[in-house]
């Protein structure tokens, strides 16, 4: 049996990456051939097995024929007869196209390695223009690779912008436009995946809740950027750096969506844009079905960033209830979640990308002094209903503004 080494594993190999899974290409047999050495079918579309072994999928080296519009209008065409050039000339980038024997010898028919080494994105064919999720994917692996500096060529994305222009996008399912944005939340460079799609078009037919803040001006005082699709990106960023988390970047990302509905007349301010964009919010996540825990989070801060940017601001009263409203008397809950995407938004700004965030700590300590306060604090007062849960709230105020003299006697003495 002929097999190579294919995709990522190679690319990321030869860039000194760890190498997270890894794909092979078979040359030569048929689906009866690999069942009867062992091999368990696993794919629907096109002929893929898992090793009896190890579990790595081996694919039958196959082409594509383009039969519709979107990413499901192809034939796949598997064949004994199919060469590994033709299987590695139906991928996306040269750097993909690289493939490897089990001795570790290198077949690049496409030039992927010297594309590796001068750190540029680049498709293999015309082709490349026949499946819509790959300028997702090409956005993708710009967030992924940013760091190390990669490039998009120019004539990749002049041909991105021609899917664009030719209506290809279109017919991309919310479940496969969410699958990558999901991955690309997770790269080092988040923002470039934007950016990407920006460049080529995209972002307005894919994105366009994001897409309309470009444009968008804030007061220069709070926010140097000005621009609130940058402050938004940035904002993305600056969430990469606190948590590995997904929700918490996708929250700091659409944090300000009700910016891009202020009327004009009234710009730079954008004024109750806390309470505006949720509608937006809501219905972005039922078009790319978001789950839910990712929604409830980007909720909670779009509607609660700004108090928690105010904590030392806030009325005991609405302070407590606004913790409430965050579950924070919960175990669990999510407060430490919501306060990176808060931090990522104050730090997303131009020349702020370091100023420290009090807020989270102050939040965290008023969180904890109202969670002393339980049910058992009004056990035997005789109440029903509810008049328990506004006695509890009463004492979470009076534990809290106890918290509040402490925590600024605390700083006064520093």
């Amino acid at each position: 049996m002929e097999i190579y080494l294919v995709g990522g594993a190679v690319r990321d190999q030869l860039l000194h990456l760890p190498v997270k899974e890894r794909d092979w290409v078979v040359l030569g047999e048929t689906p009866d051939s690999m069942i009867k050495r062992g091999f368990r079918p696993v794919g629907k579309d096109f002929p893929v097995f898992l090793h009896p072994e190890s579990h790595e999928e081996y694919a039958l080296a196959r082409t594509e024929r383009k039969t519709g519009p979107g990413y499901r209008g192809f034939a796949v065409h598997a064949d004994p007869d199919v060469s590994l050039e033709q299987d590695l000339q139906r991928r996306d980038l040269t750097i993909n196209a690289i493939a490897m024997t089990p001795e570790g010898r290198i077949v690049d028919p496409y030039g992927g390695r010297q594309d590796l080494q001068q750190r540029i994105l680049r498709h293999i064919s015309p082709a490349f223009a026949e499946d819509p999720v790959r300028i997702l994917r090409v956005a993708r692996f710009v967030a992924r690779y940013r760091h190390l500096g990669f490039t998009l060529h120019e004539d990749t994305r002049r041909l991105m912008r021609q899917m664009v222009a030719a209506g290809e996008v279109d017919h991309l399912v919310a479940e496969r436009v969410w699958a990558e944005l999901l991955k690309a939340l997770t790269e080092p460079s988040p923002s470039a995946f934007f950016f990407t799609l920006k460049e080529c078009d995209a972002l307005a037919p894919i994105f366009p809740e994001i897409n309309c803040l470009f444009g968008v001006p804030q007061p220069e005082k709070y926010h140097p950027e000005v621009d609130t699709g940058i402050h938004c990106l940035l904002c993305l960023d600056q969430a990469a750096r606190l948590t590995p988390n997904p929700s918490v970047r996708f929250a700091a990302l659409v944090h300000d969506l009700g910016k891009g509905l202020t009327p004009k007349d009234i710009w730079p301010h954008h004024h109750q844009h806390e309470t505006r964009g949720l509608p937006v919010l809501e219905r972005m996540c039922a078009r790319l079905r978001v789950p839910n825990s990712f929604k409830s989070l980007a909720m909670q801060v779009m509607r609660y960033h700004t108090h928690c940017h105010k904590a030392f601001e806030l009325r005991t009263s609405t302070l407590t209830d606004t913790l409430s409203d965050l579950g924070a008397f919960k175990i669990p809950n999510r407060l430490n979640e919501f306060l990176m995407a808060c931090e990522a938004d104050a730090r997303g700004r131009t020349g702020l990308e370091n100023r420290p965030y009090p807020q989270a700590d102050f939040f965290q300590g008023a969180a904890r002094a109202g969670s002393s306060v339980g049910i058992r604090d009004v056990a035997n007062k005789n109440l029903s209903g509810a008049q328990i849960g506004e006695a509890i709230r009463r004492l979470r105020i009076e534990a809290i503004a106890e918290f509040q003299v402490n925590w600024k006697a605390s700083r006064t003495t520093v």
